[in-house]
């Protein structure tokens, strides 16, 4: 098996971890000796960057696991701040910004699908973040990230219910070394639950 996470720096959180291992090196502990993972995630990646990332994928890769749509979602915090009429204008923006983002996401994912190699992906975490700047990736882009799981069968690593202490944040957006190690545990379960055809690990 050769495990290859591609995304932002939900993975690529080596930068904050303060000398303790970052998810890659805590994945690589944890799968058995003859199997590896590769980092391909980018920490400041967005949804976009990700098909840049999958043409780098070896040759010899088995299991893609994708964390991506954070960013995305902090480019779209100015949407607490924007003055509406009402809620109905307010559901109407939103509903335009989720547009977009489900356009990017399901292009990325049918990307990754035509490596014709299992798809993990994972929903963004709420982060130790305010509640009403969490609410933001939880109500436009979670829903985005689970409905094409489903639409595609695949697996979901469901990180809101991995990382929930603030002990597993380096900073408000960025998993300690601590809460990586329970992002590659999450990730170790995804693979060995590989035989059912839709779920959702935490």
């Amino acid at each position: 098996m050769h495990v290859i996470l591609l995304g932002d720096s939900i993975f690529d959180n080596g930068s904050y971890t303060r000398g303790e291992p970052d998810v890659v090196t805590h994945l690589r502990e944890l799968l058995p000796r003859s199997h590896t993972a590769t980092l391909l995630a980018v920490d400041g990646a967005v949804v976009a960057n990700v098909s840049a990332q999958l043409r780098r994928v070896p040759v010899d890769a088995t299991h893609l696991v994708i964390s991506a749509g954070g960013n995305d979602a902090l480019g779209n915090t100015d949407l607490l701040a924007l003055p509406v009429q009402s809620t109905t204008e307010a559901l109407e923006i939103f509903r335009k910004r989720s547009e977009v983002f489900e356009k990017e996401y399901v292009a990325m994912v049918g990307t990754a699908l035509r490596a014709k190699k299992p798809v993990t992906l994972c929903t963004i975490y709420n982060g130790n973040l305010p509640p009403a700047e969490a609410r933001i990736a939880l109500l436009l882009f979670n829903d985005v990230i689970l409905r094409t799981a489903v639409a595609h069968a695949l697996p979901v690593i469901e990180l809101r219910l991995v990382c929930t202490e603030p002990s597993d944040y380096a900073n408000p957006i960025e998993p300690s070394g601590r809460g990586g190690r329970k992002i590659a545990q999450a990730i170790v379960r995804s693979l060995e639950a590989a035989t059912i055809a839709t779920r959702v690990v935490i």
